[in-house]
């Protein structure tokens, strides 16, 4: 039964996921058994050869039979895979079963759930069909992982399951239905060409033209070629990143939905992402030297539940909010993370924090005595705070800006080596869910660290105190409203920063998060 069965089943029904599950999920080892069993006699057939040797031809039969045999339990396998794969959504949960030797139940709730990723391999494409990986916070891999349903099935279940975790209710009549799913409105795409481009200018390509100059430098001085053999396996490697950036990164589009975030991407394996609304627990953006002669940049997130796998290649590209992009394009997608900047000059206070230098905008800098330990970034390391966030710069060259949503912020520290010491200096750092970005407010006057300290504690306490549900609709569902109703008009374009919403109550509702400082 697919998911397809949730718009005419009672809620509840345990259903099984598409029958052709278990062959796309093995075809590996079905590839491989073939592969054992066929090689010596398909290597015989190109030379002309009988297809089976005459030394082993009385034993031909058994070893015919034993494949035969071999194919059998692993078809039966696959079959017996499938037939005890179940899934449920009910009481507030998603639930999956597997095994029929070792039995496994994995469940997520659904208030809970932080995001839910559509994956399509290239094989699943050809067949039209979908996983589902269901997202808690600090799951450290993917709490649920559905594989595989009808493509439109697994829209329409993720819809389904989208809805109900944050609070909405088609028909009270009818609270089993299946949703349909949101209407979007696509608010970016990243060009092929520019991200060739990005590729080609990024960090790692730089690192290897300097390592081609010294290696033909020493080739030359020292008069041995074997120098040159050294740049074979890093042409290969490099050759290998940028293939798996760049099909990773192809068609990269971002759009917004009732349901959230909506990142799609991916050139042979495609994925669809759907972040809800205050999911988001970090951002950064980041812009590389060479990417400022075509003023590009790149934002990244932590997530809750994708940070257990922020670093490598899948959770890297699962927390790429942008893998390049103008200014004009990180505003939007700042414009989607936080819709209430705090400021009522957002425009210039973004600008500044982006690419600015001293104390504009209203930024606190390094103080100048410690132009010495910080001789081209003091002017750029700094933090300034809205009423909505904690921005931080820094980074002379590779310039980056980190924005904390104050009630995502989970603890804080205060950290002073001895020359920070000796400088009157200190970090700030503030911990959130786990991934690529490091919130940290970088060599601060210790008055104004130790100050801003008791400030964004107080502030983050604040801004926890107004979260009343673990629904995202409850918070930003009009007063008096005890059932939020699902809308299906068409979703308005986001408002841009230039022209801020003043809703300083909007937040959405993130999960469970433990409020705890420190001093350092």
């Amino acid at each position: 039964m697919s998911a397809g069965g949730l718009a005419s089943k009672p809620d509840g029904e345990w259903l099984r996921v598409h029958p052709a599950t278990p062959f796309v999920r093995g075809w590996v080892a079905l590839a491989a058994i073939g592969y054992f069993f066929g090689r010596d006699s398909f290597e015989r057939m190109l030379q002309g050869q009988p297809l089976i040797d005459d030394r082993i031809a009385g034993r031909a039969p058994w070893l015919l039979g034993g494949g035969a045999l071999m194919l059998v339990l692993a078809v039966l396998g696959f079959i017996l895979s499938w037939y005890f794969t179940r899934y449920q959504v009910a009481e507030g949960y998603v639930r999956v079963n597997t095994g029929f030797l070792f039995k496994q139940q994995r469940q997520a709730r659904l208030d809970r759930v932080q995001a839910i990723d559509i994956v399509q391999p290239l094989l699943a494409r050809i067949f039209g069909l979908a996983e589902l990986k269901f997202e808690v916070a600090d799951a450290g891999e993917s709490a649920v992982r559905l594989a595989y349903l009808r493509i439109d099935d697994a829209r329409q279940l993720r819809a389904t399951i989208l809805a109900r975790a944050s609070g909405v209710r088609l028909d009270p009549e009818h609270p089993e239905a299946a949703a349909p799913e949101a209407p979007e409105q696509q608010v970016l795409q990243v060009p092929p060409s520019r991200l060739v481009g990005s590729l080609l200018l990024s960090e790692q390509s730089v690192f290897v033209v300097l390592g081609a100059a010294a290696s033909v430098m020493l080739s030359a001085l020292t008069e041995n070629r074997a120098f040159f053999l050294y740049l074979i396996p890093a042409a290969l490697g490099l050759i290998a990143a940028y293939w798996n950036s760049f099909s990773k990164g192809y068609n990269f589009t971002a759009a917004i939905s009732r349901d959230g975030i909506r990142l799609r991407y991916g050139l042979l394996d495609t994925q669809a992402q759907t972040l809800p609304p205050g999911r988001i627990q970090a951002l950064r953006v980041a812009q590389p030297p060479l990417w400022r002669l075509f003023g590009w940049y790149r934002m990244q997130v932590n997530a809750a539940g994708y940070g257990a796998g922020a670093n490598n290649g899948e959770g890297g590209s699962r927390t790429t909010l942008l893998p390049v992009g103008k200014m004009d394009d990180v505003l939007n997608m700042l414009a989607l993370v936080l819709p209430d900047p705090g400021t009522a000059d957002p425009l210039r206070v973004f600008h500044q924090g982006v690419n600015g230098l001293d104390s504009d905008a209203g930024f606190v800098t390094t103080p100048r005595r410690a132009r010495l330990l910080a001789p081209l970034g003091w002017r750029r390391n700094a933090f300034a705070a809205t009423d909505t966030a904690l921005l931080m710069r820094s980074g002379r060259w590779w310039r980056q800006l980190v924005v904390v949503p104050h009630q995502r912020t989970q603890s804080i520290a205060l950290q002073q080596g001895p020359l920070a010491r000796r400088f009157g200096l200190a970090d700030l750092v503030l911990h959130t869910t786990a991934g690529p970005v490091a919130p940290r407010v970088i060599q601060a006057d210790i008055r104004e660290a130790q100050a801003l300290f008791d400030a964004q504690a107080a502030r983050a306490r604040a801004a926890r105190r107004r979260q009343t549900s673990e629904q995202w609709l409850a918070q930003v569902a009009p007063a008096g409203l005890v059932e939020p109703v699902l809308l299906v008009e068409p979703v308005p374009t986001p408002t841009p920063l230039v022209e801020p919403v003043e809703t300083p109550d909007s937040h959405p509702t993130p999960a469970s998060q433990q409020e705890g400082q420190q001093r350092g």
